[in-house]
């Protein structure tokens, strides 16, 4: 693991050199089929080097993050053509990659804690400094503030279980079982607003909007699963508590992702609208974490990895139409079919995964979720009935609003999609369609 970490850091000198914007997209792709080549044990953390090793958890989501971050690169073609400080967004994407690679695959709690922050520094550059409206300072106090109240309560509890065990490796600590509930609450609500959580939800979709797309992709793909990561990690000590505690998160949960598709309807901005979608499936997620059964276990994890490669590519396409038209409203970004026929095809495509159709990994997760909440309490099914029947509502919103009516007169300078643009949305949308054949890897590793 340590080897692969070194390839990322001997990256930094690319980011500085002129005329090195492919290469080091090149590089992170190299990285990629790299990775991707690694043995696994998939019952055990394999590959240990020093603090580091690699579970199939950890693997999924580190292959998450170097594929987001090349595709982020290369979304971001108008800074390399605008000239606007290209070197150091480069390097704040290197060391994003840095941090969230540490981040998953570190197996010290108080180092995971580390980067698990660390991570917030990058985000914030990229959204300060990248970002198009002036509210963008707005938006990164938001962000900033609402993880950090909740990360001393975090460090806290990490410090508590330190005193009581005097080690802090993830992998022993399936030995202990804490039933403390002001720890509970200290170690899973960091992870909860990460998520967000209805309730905690606010700083997100203010972010998205003012972020630029690379802020906005890694935002929704990597920054989210921090928090199901986490809880996935760290619901081993607390099992006890969480027994009698986990139902108040699921129900907040699922009364909220219902409330928030409803909320979906409401929004106008196209970028505000896939935000708001993600705390819909994300409060899914949650739900299946905190039922403790397997398959919530798995079908968070899937739904992770679903939702991040989606949600990203939707992004994506709102972006495209953002440099063409200079403007995200709903309401100027009509009739897009008469102008970008190609793209209304992605856009169709990515709509359909974000509803869980078939053969999306989005279906397997959703199905696995269902499943384990249902199990749970059949009470549940008529707020995942309705949070999946809006699901499909609001993606159907979206695509008839871009794609159908008459289109904005305004518009008298067109082009339609390069070939660096469907590139893009194909490196998207083929994992996220082609892994559901490979769904049995994700099954095993509990």
């Amino acid at each position: 693991m340590m080897k692969f970490f070194f390839m990322i850091l001997f990256m930094i000198p690319l980011c500085l050199k002129k005329n090195m914007f492919w290469m080091v997209q090149f590089m992170i792709m190299m990285l990629m089929l790299m990775f991707m080549n690694l043995t696994l044990n998939i019952m055990n953390f394999s590959n240990l080097s020093y603090m580091l090793g690699c579970d199939m958890i950890s693997y999924g989501l580190i292959l998450l993050s170097i594929w987001i971050s090349s595709l982020m690169i290369m979304a971001s073609e108008s800074l390399y053509k605008s000239n606007f400080y290209e070197g150091f967004f480069l390097f704040n994407i290197i060391m994003l990659l840095i941090m969230l690679y540490l981040t998953f695959s570190i197996m010290n709690l108080f180092m995971f804690y580390l980067f698990f922050e660390g991570s917030l520094i990058p985000t914030l550059m990229l959204i300060i400094g990248w970002g198009y409206q002036p509210e963008r300072i707005q938006a990164g106090m938001y962000l900033l503030f609402y993880t950090l109240f909740v990360s001393l309560p975090l460090l806290l509890g990490i410090f508590f279980i330190y005193s009581k065990m005097s080690m802090m490796m993830m992998y022993f600590m399936k030995f202990y079982d804490y039933n403390m509930l002001l720890l509970y609450i200290s170690m899973v609500m960091a992870f909860l607003v990460k998520m967000p959580m209805y309730f905690t939800h606010l700083w997100l979709p203010k972010a998205h909007v003012e972020a630029p797309v690379s802020g906005s992709m890694i935002l929704a793909a990597i920054m989210l699963k921090l928090g199901g990561y986490g809880l996935l990690r760290v619901l081993i000590i607390l099992q006890k508590i969480n027994m009698k505690m986990g139902f108040v998160w699921i129900i907040i949960s699922l009364i909220g992702g219902f409330y928030i598709s409803l909320k979906c309807f409401c929004q106008i901005d196209m970028k505000s609208l896939i935000a708001y979608s993600s705390v819909a499936h994300m409060s899914m997620v949650i739900g299946g974490i905190m039922t403790m059964n397997y398959w919530g276990f798995m079908g968070a994890y899937i739904l992770m990895i679903g939702h991040g490669l989606c949600s990203s590519g939707m992004f994506c396409l709102s972006n495209i139409n953002y440099e063409r038209l200079g403007s995200r409203s709903l309401f100027l970004n009509s009739g897009m079919m008469s102008f970008m026929p190609s793209m209304s095809m992605w856009w169709f495509l990515f709509m359909s995964s974000n509803m869980a159709a078939p053969p999306s990994l989005n279906l397997m997760g959703e199905i696995s979720l269902i499943n384990s909440l249902v199990s749970w309490s059949w009470l549940s099914m008529i707020m995942l009935m309705l949070i999946s029947f809006f699901s499909a509502g609001y993606s159907l919103y979206l695509y008839s609003y871009t794609q159908h009516g008459k289109y904005n007169l305004g518009v008298y300078s067109f082009y339609s999609g390069v070939s660096r643009e469907y590139l893009m949305l194909m490196l998207h949308w083929l994992p996220l369609n082609i892994l559901i054949l490979k769904v049995d890897y994700s099954m095993i590793w509990f």
